[in-house]
């Protein structure tokens, strides 16, 4: 129905309303009171006519979605009649120097009756009839809660495929409940039970206050059944306006593996980077990027971008360009951190007062078959980057580190914890604050094992997990960058920061929920154990026992002291790797390195110490 048509519905509906509502005041009241009158009649019907449709259209009667009707809608119409009666009260005072209060009474019940009716018919009808006979999923609503309520309200309002038909609540008070229409039917154990009774076909868990261990046993709940799985936007997002409430999207994997967010020191943050030069390599990488974006939300003065591959870096370059370009100044860079000169030159063009260091080789079973060249990115890339930020007067130095460093059994851990410590030393010889933050495995980064069994599971699987006891730890990229970023405004010099990660996650255990998230069964796609790769260990460590401080520093995040070797020892060994220390060392080296194994065992000697 157009607007037009709507709009000379509801006033010729209106109309016949206010003038059935005085003639059948004054006919019922008539043989109990001498009142009738034909010119009384018509001039307080005038008066009544034209002052309601004056105050219907003051309070928008005839523009509102009534379809939708609630307790705000009956009480526009409440006062809308109410100012309309006293007006023509009014017009009975001058006219005929008499008010016939029982008349008009009568005239505002009927009034609020008929035109409250009129509406709301319709969505009786709407909701009984029309919601119904549509082809619609029916939904189970996991929490019942104000989330919960907002969800039912919204899919029963929207035009939508979904139709709501039953509540799940773990508050025993609520059980039983009826809200908007809908009953709480059981707790989060019956999700199963619920399903298969009132044949559910979609359930959206409503919970925004829900913590990651409790989405995941509701989650493994719902697992249980055949229903397509969905969960409410957060709060944050509806509340900015950034998505609708009924926007609802799939469960991901980071929401049952993903840990509570750590809270930032803002004014700490904003100290040392709002206005300030910031300089990231490895800039259009997993976390590099990501640190780019969070840094940005802190308004710096300028924002450095470097790194090797000139397709990642256009693509964060133009990503941020589009959001902050008229408040920062954003400068992408090519450069290869194994390219010394340029480093020291891009250091000294642009001056940064704080440098996060993410460019590395960071695949594990891919380094151990290319030793040597982890040895010159992880190694003498962080030297280059690290000195010619000394060498700047940079402020601070972020160095982005790896669990694997502890106790290293592969060689890209053992270079991270060289790299660790190039830049204690540099800490110790230069004004330069020199810190590293130790991360555990990040979700969806490159590389990591999600996007592997994403792959696995499109074609069709078996997914492969290297052994079923294999744990790691887990951290979603911005939860990773943000912790590299707090670290920065802790960092005093020297220090290995590392975050409290929790319980460590079973690879298998993140494979089948994988699985299942997308949609299969753990018998359609399978698991196949392939064994340990080469470097691989079975369990992670991220502080060895000499390093571990019960204390934590800031929420969630702990410091260790790793142990340091002696400078000189250190800067021989190092200029040995780069084939410029003396001929002994050189030739022991390459003696070493022709052996089998031999530069492997000679950098886990080394990063053990």
């Amino acid at each position: 129905m157009t607007y037009q048509k709507r709009l000379s519905l509801l006033i010729g509906v209106d109309s016949v309303i206010v003038l059935f509502s005085i003639y059948i005041g004054y006919f019922i009241l008539h043989p109990y009171m001498d009142i009738y009158n034909s010119g009384t009649l018509f001039i307080s019907s005038i008066a009544l006519f034209i002052s309601h449709h004056v105050f219907a259209w003051v309070y928008k009667l005839y523009q509102k979605a009534w379809e939708y009707a609630s307790v705000r809608e009956l009480v526009a119409i409440v006062k809308a009649v109410t100012l309309s009666i006293a007006v023509t009260a009014v017009v009975q005072t001058f006219a005929f120097q008499d008010i016939y209060i029982r008349v008009l009474l009568l005239t505002w019940m009927l009034h609020v009756l008929l035109i409250g009716g009129s509406r709301f018919s319709w969505r009786l009808y709407r909701d009984r009839f029309v919601a119904e006979s549509d082809e619609k999923k029916r939904a189970l609503i996991v929490g019942a809660g104000s989330g919960g309520s907002t969800v039912v309200r919204q899919l029963q309002h929207n035009e939508t495929d979904l139709q709501p038909v039953a509540f799940v609540d773990d508050d025993e008070r609520k059980q039983r409940l009826e809200i908007h229409g809908i009953i709480v039917e059981g707790t989060t154990a019956d999700i199963p039970q619920v399903v298969e009774d009132k044949q559910i076909d979609n359930i959206i868990i409503a919970i925004p206050s829900l913590k990651r261990s409790e989405i995941q046993h509701i989650y493994d709940q719902c697992a249980k059944t055949k229903a397509k799985i969905q969960i409410m936007p957060m709060i944050e997002d509806v509340m900015t306006g950034r998505v609708s409430v009924s926007q609802f999207r799939e469960v991901q994997v980071e929401d049952l593996l993903g840990r509570e967010p750590v809270e930032l020191d803002i004014e700490s943050i904003a100290e040392y980077v709002t206005g300030r030069t910031v300089l990231v390599t490895g800039a259009g990488g997993s976390i590099g990027s990501e640190i780019c974006r969070q840094i940005a939300v802190f308004h710096p003065k300028k924002l450095v971008l470097v790194g090797h591959g000139e397709n990642s870096i256009y693509q964060i370059d133009m990503e941020l360009r589009n959001r902050y370009q008229e408040l920062i100044e954003i400068m992408p860079v090519i450069g290869d951190i194994q390219d010394r000169e340029r480093m020291f030159n891009i250091m000294q063009e642009h001056q940064p007062d704080v440098v996060y260091h993410a460019a590395a080789h960071k695949h594990v079973p891919l380094m151990e078959y290319n030793p040597k060249e982890a040895v010159k990115n992880n190694i003498f890339g962080t030297k280059n980057v690290a000195e010619a930020a000394a060498t700047a007067g940079v402020g601070k130095f972020v160095l982005i580190s790896s669990d694997k460093a502890v106790n290293p059994t592969n060689i890209m851990g053992a270079t991270k914890r060289v790299a660790e410590m190039v830049i204690q030393q540099l800490d110790k010889e230069s004004k330069t604050s020199f810190v590293a933050v130790r991360f555990g495995n990040v979700l969806g980064s490159r590389g990591s094992v999600i996007p592997l069994f994403k792959k696995q599971i499109q074609a069709g699987g078996p997914v492969t997990v290297t052994h079923p006891h294999m744990t790691r730890y887990f951290m979603t990229i911005p939860e990773a960058s943000r912790l590299v970023i707090q670290a920065g405004a802790l960092a005093r010099g020297g220090e290995i920061f590392v975050l409290d990660m929790g319980e460590p996650v079973k690879i298998v255990d993140l494979a089948r929920n994988l699985i299942t998230l997308s949609g299969y069964t753990i018998e359609e796609i399978g698991i196949q154990f392939s064994g340990l790769r080469p470097g691989e260990k079975m369990f992670e460590e991220l502080l060895n026992e000499n390093e571990v401080h019960s204390e934590q520093i800031f929420p969630k995040i702990h410091i260790g002291k790793a142990a340091q070797v002696e400078g000189e020892l250190f800067y021989e060994f190092i200029a040995s790797l780069n084939s410029k220390g003396p001929t002994i060392l050189k030739k022991q080296l390459i003696e070493i390195a022709n052996a089998k194994d031999g530069l492997r065992e000679l950098m886990k000697e080394v990063a053990s110490v």
